[in-house]
């Protein structure tokens, strides 16, 4: 198979994933807290080539970044929507150990537990679940301290970290810290109750990336066709008629 098919293959490959996150991106476009993705192609050689050959190198996309700027805040007045003003995570408990999200949907477990959508409690300042007492009016601080009544439940842990491209993606909203990556107290940060933040996914540039993206496989599916079928064929019957 001549070189430049296995570049334009590697190509294709490349192409189809990236539709695929561009996908996913605008997908989640109304999600609140979530953050796009950001990627770029690369070089990568084939092993089984010697460096010698120009065939020996396909693009692949890198590994994928996620875009952590901040989405717009717009009140929702939704007695359990929570939004970051400023940098961190809301820090949740999952089965799998503690993971971050900048998605504030939460709701109320029959026991009072506020969740996120998944069912994950939400941890407060003091490590522990957030848990709303029975009865009495639910308020909030300034800042988002949560209280029913007389009774002070907390306010929703903010962490931080010193690289946010370490972080996992587990999920949409999701995300897991390393064992190398620290967790700290976003202390410039707060948090504004009956608020929510949106996606920071813009539809327009995805959707242009997206006619981009869907061009430039077409023109590559193309260049094959040429080079498998016009190109060989024409060898072919070159050779036939000697």
């Amino acid at each position: 198979m001549p070189g430049g098919v296995y570049a334009a293959l590697s190509g294709l490959q490349t192409r189809t994933e990236r539709l695929d996150r561009i996908a996913e991106d605008i997908s989640n476009a109304q999600t609140p807290g979530y953050k796009g993705d950001r990627t770029t192609t690369i070089a990568a050689d084939r092993p089984t080539f010697t460096d010698s050959l120009s065939a020996a190198v396909d693009v692949v996309l890198s590994k994928a970044k996620s875009d952590f700027r901040e989405g717009v805040v717009s009140a929702s007045g939704r007695d359990l929507d929570f939004a970051i003003q400023g940098h961190g995570f809301f820090q949740i408990q999952t089965p799998g150990g503690l993971r971050y999200t900048r998605s504030g949907h939460f709701t109320k477990a029959p026991d009072g537990t506020i969740t996120t959508t998944g069912g994950e409690p939400v941890l407060g300042e003091d490590g522990n679940p957030l848990i709303l007492p029975p009865g009495g009016t639910v308020s909030y601080a300034s800042d988002g301290t949560i209280s029913v009544g007389s009774t002070t439940v907390g306010r929703p842990a903010v962490m931080t970290f010193k690289n946010l491209g370490q972080l996992i993606r587990e999920d949409g909203v999701r995300f897991k810290a390393p064992d190398t990556l620290t967790p700290e107290p976003a202390t410039d940060s707060v948090v504004k109750p009956k608020m929510i933040e949106e996606s920071n996914v813009l539809p327009q540039e995805r959707m242009a990336q997206l006619v981009g993206a869907s061009r430039s496989f077409d023109s590559l599916q193309r260049g094959i066709s040429v080079l498998l079928n016009d190109i060989d064929g024409r060898a072919i019957t070159e050779l036939g008629r000697r």
